[in-house]
């Protein structure tokens, strides 16, 4: 087997913990210490959105770091921080300490989610980083359908502490020594190229006359920020709905089957990346990425149509075969339309974007709601938010085949 295919296990289950502990078991955490504590949800919440935009300003320069020190040791410092910072939250007395915690937490959700993912994966393929990034990817979504059901069990038998702890050891005992067995800075350390293929000769940007491109340089091109927009408008809408699933299916679906909503968007999110994984690397990206944006706006609407319980469940189908997406195509358009040597650092930076975007979003949600006293604005503000997405990402297609044609 190609060494590469090893390494998307290795980022697959990566990305298992990273989302396990830093995105799908934040909800765990945050309904945990407001009830042990009795702490204002705001105030955990609050704590929340810092985590994400500590973790926005690292993932910025999560391609150089990668660049500098290599993936083992970078995994592994994330690795230790996330495990350390979630093990923390079941110590802290004070909601002072949460701010303590979290940024500690976003040094790993920085090391172990999507920009790193890209950056790992990417330099092992070329002719199928679609599908390679798109299994990896789907790693996110098992940490939220395994990791959270598990700590929830853990905690009920266990208690906090304990629960936190055993999962932190599973996630140390498992990925410790893959880490150090696969992750090498990229085939060539091997004497391969991507895809398997013979090495190619080494070239970069600057062999080329050019120059090597900076990320500020890209920064402030209109190129460039039609795939960042996108995806920032797009994420923040998704992500924003995520949060307020379950509040908004609940009182047609109650808590279980709003619980069981979930599970199936989670569920569509694997079978949604891997379909388009196997075909996205053949076709145009940017259309694909409009396609999964307008099939999420189509499920709003449908949600937003009163329907009855089967068809809220054919929504939330819909919505979920986009989700994972959105997180993992980035890197298929930038792999396509910027120089491979700026590859790292372009993905890092929209990914930044994204995350400092979205941070914002579930808040702003939640004041439309509560301001209009139901979802029906704050759902139609999504709905808007995607389809500004698709209306960019198309605008901005004949500038990308211009940069194409001039490379």
């Amino acid at each position: 087997m190609y060494q590469g295919w090893k390494v998307v296990g290795c980022a697959f289950l990566i990305a298992v913990f990273g989302w396990g502990f830093g995105f799908y078991g934040i909800g765990v955490f945050l309904a945990e210490l407001v009830e042990r504590h009795g702490w204002a949800t705001s105030s955990v919440a609050s704590a929340v959105t810092v985590l994400y935009l500590v973790g926005a300003a690292l993932i910025a320069f999560i391609g150089n770091v990668f660049e500098r020190f290599g993936p083992r040791r970078v995994v592994l410092v994330g690795m230790s921080a996330m495990g350390t910072a979630a093990i923390g939250l079941t110590w802290i007395r004070q909601p002072w300490q949460l701010y303590v915690v979290f940024p500690l937490m976003a040094v790993g959700w920085a090391a172990m989610s999507g920009a790193a993912l890209n950056v790992i994966v990417a330099p092992w393929f070329e002719r199928k980083r679609g599908l390679a990034i798109s299994i990896a990817f789907n790693g996110a979504a098992v940490g939220g359908v395994l990791l959270v059901p598990t700590l929830v069990f853990l905690i009920g038998r266990l208690g906090f502490t304990a629960a936190v702890l055993s999962l932190v050891i599973v996630m140390v005992g498992v990925l410790t020594p893959l880490v150090l067995w696969l992750l090498v800075r990229g085939p060539e350390v091997l004497g391969l190229g991507p895809d398997g293929d013979a090495p190619a000769p080494r070239v970069t940007e600057k062999t080329k006359g050019g120059g090597v491109t900076q990320t500020r340089d890209f920064l402030r091109t209109w190129h460039f920020w039609s795939v960042a927009l996108p995806f920032a408008l797009g994420l923040t809408a998704q992500i924003s709905v995520i949060i307020h699933q379950v509040s908004f299916l609940k009182p047609t679906l109650g808590t279980e089957g709003a619980g069981w909503a979930v599970s199936l968007t989670s569920v569509c999110a694997v079978l949604g990346r891997l379909a388009v994984g196997l075909f996205v690397d053949r076709v145009n990206r940017r259309a694909v990425i409009a396609g999964n944006f307008l099939l999420q706006a189509t499920s709003i609407v449908l949600m937003l149509s009163g329907p009855g319980p089967l068809l809220l469940y054919v929504a939330c189908a819909m919505f979920g075969l986009g989700v994972g997406n959105t997180t993992s195509l980035p890197s298929v358009v930038v792999q396509a339309e910027f120089p491979k040597a700026a590859f790292g650092q372009v993905v890092s930076t929209i990914i930044a974007i994204n995350q400092f975007t979205y941070s914002f979003g579930p808040g702003l949600l939640g004041w439309l709601r509560d301001g209009v006293g139901s979802y029906d604005a704050a759902f139609a503000a999504c709905l808007v938010l995607q389809l500004a997405a698709v209306a960019i990402l198309l605008f901005g297609s004949s500038t990308a085949r211009d940069v194409r044609a001039a490379r």
